[in-house]
């Protein structure tokens, strides 16, 4: 739980400022055409993201949910609600008008839906008393709020990749590479987390309390 704590402050860190700063100048991400509305839009989802975050960071600890099975289950309410909701729906927003191409807008919108979908799965289970199922899909739930994480290491790595075939491959176009880029890193990021998550509740079937006999 330290290195992952530690990882997710240095990322809010690092993204939290240009969109807290309220001015539209800093964006990370360049204004789409006729959406005028995006740097506000953006700065909703990365503060309601910001609040999953910290919300999933909490709601992993097992430590924590053992010790304070109450305090888990608000924490679990304002990770849901005031987290993966908000963010998700506005992700469906940005991400659909994404200035990176249609690639990456399939990509974001198609991750956005995923993410809501296993959040709303896990609050059901959770109300049917189905902890099982509950625990796993907010597994999930987890891993694709920390895809974007992932998004940052992906990113770097790919551009060091296909960087050097600007003159070949994408006919020194760099609009083509960015977009490129921009794609992959979409496409690959919650690829890898659903896989690697997949794989991880596959080795651990789940629990479920034998029937009690009359």
């Amino acid at each position: 739980m330290g290195p992952l704590a530690v990882v997710v402050v240095v990322f809010l860190a690092f993204s939290l400022p240009p969109y807290l700063a309220m001015d539209p100048s800093l964006s990370r991400v360049p204004q789409p055409p006729g959406f005028t509305s995006h740097y506000w839009f953006l700065s909703a989802h990365v503060l309601f993201g910001s609040i999953a975050m910290v919300g999933a960071l909490l709601q992993i600890w097992p430590w924590f949910r053992a010790k304070y099975p109450a305090v888990h289950r608000k924490i679990g309410r304002v990770y849901v609600f005031a987290g993966v909701l908000p963010a998700g729906l506005l992700a469906l927003t940005v991400g659909a008008m994404s200035p990176f191409g249609p690639t990456t807008r399939v990509a974001n919108v198609l991750a956005g839906v995923l993410w809501l979908a296993c959040t709303f799965a896990g609050w059901r289970a959770a109300r049917q008393r189905r902890f099982g199922d509950h625990r796993r899909w907010m597994i999930r739930s987890f891993a694709l709020t920390m895809s974007i994480v992932v998004s940052r290491v992906v990113g770097p790595v790919t551009v060091i990749v296909l960087g050097p075939q600007l003159e070949t491959t994408f006919g020194g176009s760099e609009l083509a590479l960015t977009q490129s880029v921009a794609g992959i890193t979409a496409w690959l990021s919650p690829a890898l987390v659903i896989l690697v998550t997949q794989w991880y509740l596959d080795r651990r079937p789940v629990r479920t309390k034998p029937a009690i006999a009359r």
